[in-house]
Formats: C-alpha cells, structure tokens, sequence
C-alpha cells in the first residue's frame, strides 16, 4: 500500500487468514477491532479443493466484508504431505488465495515483513509456519513480558517474549523442535499412542498398542473439556462422537472392549492420559523458561490460546501454581464493543488470524494499538 494510503485512508476491513493443514482460521478485523473470528475443518493433505470450499465458506458467512477487505496471511499448510516441500506448498497454497479471495492478499513473513504472493516463491522459508510467530509478536505487543502457551489441535506453541518482541532464535520448525518451543501435541488430533508407552488401568500397567485407535479429542471428549464446536476432525475409526463410541476407542488401546470397565473406570482412563500430556508440556514449559525468564517468577504474563488453552493452567500447577493465566481472546486481543458471548472463546481458538490482522492493520496504520475494553 503507497505510504499516503495509511492513516486516515486505512481499510476499515482486514481479514487474517491462519492457513493450517486441517483447520482454515479466520478474523474479521472491522476498524481495528474483532468483529467475528470462525473455523472450518479443511483436510489440506486430500487437496487444495478442501481449501477452496474452506474459502466459499468464510464468503458466504462475510460477503459484504470480504468484498471490500485486505487480506493478511500465515500458514503452516505448507507442511502436509500433499505439496512436494514446503517451498511448493508456500507456492501452491499462495495461488489459491489469490484466486479465491477477491481483495489484495499479503503474506506475514516475520516483524514488519510482508510478502506479495507474486514473491512468494523466494521468500518461502520466512512465510512457511509462521503463524506462531505472528501470536507471539502480537502478544508481546501488547503486553510486553511473558509467555504464550498455544495449545491447538495439533500442536502446542510455548514462545517466551520480552521488552514488546519475541525471544530465541529458533525460526523453523526443525529449531523450535529442538528448543521445545514446538511440542507436537494438541487436544484433537494427536493419536493417544504417541503419549505414553505403557499406562495404567483399573490398576494394572499395560503396554500401549501402537495403533490409531484412538486420540486425544476422545480423552477430552470424555472429560467434558472439548467445546463440541471445536471437535471438527472425524474420530480414529470414522465412528460417531458419542460417549459410548468414544469409550470403545479409549478401549482399544489397551486390548479392551468398553464392557471391561465402567464409566467411571473410562473417565478414570482418560484423565491419565490428560496427566500424560500435561506433564510432557509441561517439561517443555519448563525448558523455554529456564532459556529465557531465569526463574518462574520472572516469567511476566502468562497467556493462554487455542482450543486447548483449558490445559494451561495444569500445565502450570507445578512450577507456578498461583501465577494468573491471561487469555488472548479477552486479555491481548481487541474485541468489538458488545461482543457476543462466545467471540472471546473464538478468539483464543483462532490466535494466529486474529494476530496476523491486527498486525497488518498496525504496521500500515502508523498507530499504536488501542486497548479494549476490559483489557489489562
């Protein structure tokens, strides 16, 4: 955009597109703040055509908006097994985009870097999974000091932040998998499998059959903690979402059928997975800590985002047990006034679009951000 479009002349519409491998996110930003933020299931690894009907949808559901709209882009799509690399999948997923969405697109490729699609073939590796990074600077933005815990369906972001910028140098996924800042874990896709060798029920320690039978959207499912509006991907055996079906998956796994126990011993089951999983996160918490906030109480603000953020504060219990969890949705983000009840769940669900708007929205302002209402 010319430098003398900004200021006055700004779109009063931004849309943020999050791009993912099984989840198309997206924000409307209307004059700075959220206005709506929504999900669509989009299975990239079967073909760009889920991505395609992924867009007609957010049409239909924003015709007006995205008629007149910028649109601000990250991805993290790029890695499923559809494209050749990474590098063709940047491309491909770049193409698509242009093609369907009907207003300018801009591609976030880290601060104050943004890519026309026409470029995004050499500018790749700054575009490809970056969306954690486009969370993290908005949160940092906003709140200066602290620590975002994105927990999604899929993954988990721990992304330490200081003095308004994010810490590390770990700008891949390949360094952010060594630095623990990546934790391939979330709260619906994850097979169980991947937890925990061995695992315990009715008291007795089994071996864990190493088969997709069942995954964590089923534990979660079973401890009331999944939003049913977030529980978008088909279950391990293409079998319904009801309670009984999710026992038999959980069943499986150790050689069972859901008449070996009670419900009582299924829930019982379930929360040690949930155990599992937050001790492992939490063991990557602590490595990102110790990195870089020199003791937990250093630590800032603690944020908490995606469909999973109901896990932080367990994730925190044992090293800051008392320390206030921060919400994205309704603590970083800037929301319409008069939201409806459910925007603020959405907007922690949907991080990574909503930062991405915002951020284009501020860097070609020229303005710092406004604090919503509410806000800390």
């Amino acid at each position: 955009m010319p430098a003398d479009d900004r200021g006055t002349d700004m779109p009063q519409d931004v849309i943020g597109w999050d791009v993912g491998g099984a989840h198309l996110k997206a924000c409307w930003l209307h004059g700075g703040r959220v206005r709506d933020v929504a999900q669509w299931a989009c299975p990239l690894w079967q073909g760009l055509v889920h991505l395609e009907d992924a867009l007609a949808q957010a049409r239909a559901r924003w015709p007006q908006a995205m008629d007149r709209a910028v649109h601000a882009v990250t991805m993290s799509g790029e890695m499923v097994d559809l494209f050749a690399d990474r590098a063709d999948g940047v491309h491909r997923i770049s193409q698509t985009l242009v093609a369907c969405l009907p207003g300018p697109v801009h591609l976030y490729a880290g601060p104050q870097h943004w890519v026309a699609p026409a470029q995004a073939a050499a500018h790749w590796p700054a575009i490809a999974s970056a969306n954690w990074r486009a969370c993290a600077q908005h949160t940092a933005a906003r709140l200066g000091r602290g620590l975002l815990i994105d927990i999604g369906s899929t993954t988990t972001d721990v992304i330490a932040f200081d003095q308004g910028r994010v810490l590390g140098d770990s700008l891949s996924d390949r360094d952010r998998l060594a630095s623990g800042e990546l934790v391939y874990q979330g709260v619906v896709r994850t097979p169980l499998c991947a937890l925990a060798p061995r695992t315990v029920f009715q008291g007795q320690t089994l071996n864990v059959m190493n088969e997709w039978f069942a995954t964590t959207a089923d534990v979660y499912r079973l401890t009331g903690e999944l939003d049913p509006a977030h529980d978008q991907q088909p279950t391990a055996d293409g079998a319904d979402k009801s309670l009984p079906a999710t026992r038999a998956r959980l069943a499986r796994l150790v050689g069972c059928d859901a008449r070996d126990g009670s419900d009582a011993d299924w829930l019982a089951f379930a929360h040690t997975w949930r155990a599992a999983q937050c001790t492992e996160i939490a063991g990557q918490v602590r490595r990102v800590l110790d990195r870089h906030a020199g003791t937990p109480a250093q630590a800032g603000h603690l944020v908490a985002a995606g469909c999973g953020a109901f896990l932080v504060p367990s994730v925190l219990e044992a090293s800051l047990r008392g320390h206030p969890v921060l919400d994205y949705g309704r603590d970083v983000a800037t929301l319409g006034t008069d939201p409806p009840a459910t925007l603020a769940d959405w907007t922690r669900v949907g991080a990574p679009g909503v930062a991405v708007a915002a951020l284009w929205r501020d860097d070609h302002s020229g303005k710092p951000f406004e604090a919503a209402r509410g806000n800390v």
